[in-house]
């Protein structure tokens, strides 16, 4: 690396700590003042990192400055909002039209990843690695263990991965090919599916063709998996898989379980709202109905959102926050928000008529 990349990293300066032992860090750029994370590696493909660096790829960092000095790799990466998909695992909130939808974005990415000539096999697939923004796109980060694929016969020799995640040819039984990252995907898989609020055994014939020890006898691309992945998405109608029917998806909170208290406690819920909106009373008769109407549209919006309907909460920065406090803030502010806007379109209404 010439002195231009060395002088380029100098002007980001470090205003966080993320992890210290990896030794990642968040910086800002003294000039424009733009957020970005800085990552120092020891174990490291330098042409890996030149490659992503000059053709980027959507779903991964864009990289924007790499410095190699005294047998380490200094580089500037695009900051992504959002949570890991470990945390989405911990706090509970993954449904299954989520998990087809964030497979599908990871075979899109490894795809383009994949179909590179020598192709380039990530080999470190795991919740941590995968992030998931506001708008609830995974985005696949950290290459440290990536490599390119070649078709000669060389083992690995080194174990660059996790365990648990890492497919056999990485404890040196063969050499990664992309065949590699479908094993991966396919372990990803089985602890998504098992993190449902719900047991499902819908992805099971998947996860086996994606986990099989021999390389030849699993899935031959990511275009193969995506595509089981988008057939599973249109089984609605199957009936191990209550969790992605229309009455699941759509129904109002308290019957979207089918569990029978649950809608009994709705139903009387539901009624008490339109008992009190057809029990509310104005002077002026001609407004009475849209009066009516507005308070009944607050009301649901309210009951809607605390039960976080359809997953709304996940597409709000806020309320999709991994702290705890900042989301019972964000809710409460959405809430606030919904009723300030029907109030203000109630009082619009009426300085119409």
């Amino acid at each position: 690396m010439d002195y231009a990349d060395r002088l380029g990293i100098s002007y980001y300066h470090t205003i966080a700590t993320i992890n210290r032992e990896h030794k990642i860090y968040l910086v800002q750029h003294q000039e424009t003042g733009k957020i970005y994370i800085k990552k120092i590696l020891d174990i490291y493909n330098l042409h890996i990192y030149e490659h992503l660096m000059k053709y980027h790829i959507t779903g991964i960092p864009k990289l924007y400055n790499i410095y190699e000095e005294s047998g380490q790799l200094v580089l500037i990466e695009e900051f992504i909002s959002g949570i890991s998909l470990l945390e989405m695992l911990d706090e509970r909130t993954l449904t299954i039209d989520l998990i087809i939808q964030f497979i599908g974005e990871l075979c899109s990415i490894l795809e383009k990843l994949h179909f590179l000539n020598p192709p380039i096999v990530h080999r470190d697939i795991k919740p941590s690695n995968i992030i998931i923004t506001p708008c609830n796109h995974a985005v696949l980060i950290d290459f440290n263990a990536a490599k390119h694929s070649t078709n000669t016969a060389d083992h690995d020799t080194i174990l660059l991965g996790t365990k648990g995640y890492a497919a056999p040819e990485q404890y040196g039984f063969g050499s990664s090919t992309p065949q590699t990252d479908i094993y991966a995907l396919g372990i990803l898989l089985k602890e998504l599916s098992y993190a449902l609020p719900v047991p499902t055994n819908i992805f099971h014939a998947v996860i086996t063709k994606c986990t099989e020890m021999n390389p030849s006898d699993r899935m031959k691309t990511v275009q193969e998996l995506k595509t089981e992945m988008e057939k599973l998405q249109n089984c609605n109608n199957d009936s191990h898989n209550p969790e992605n029917t229309p009455l699941k998806n759509f129904a109002p909170p308290g019957f979207r379980t089918k569990t029978s208290w649950k809608m009994l406690i709705a139903s009387i819920g539901y009624l008490f709202i339109f008992w009190m909106c057809l029990s509310f009373d104005v002077q002026d008769v001609t407004h009475l109905w849209l009066e009516r109407i507005t308070i009944l549209c607050i009301a649901l919006s309210f009951v809607f959102c605390c039960f976080n309907y359809c997953n709304i909460h996940q597409i709000i920065p806020l309320c999709a926050n991994k702290h705890r406090l900042i989301r019972c803030l964000g809710v409460l502010l959405f809430y606030f928000t919904i009723a300030f806007l029907m109030i203000l379109f109630m009082v619009f209404l009426e300085s119409i008529f």
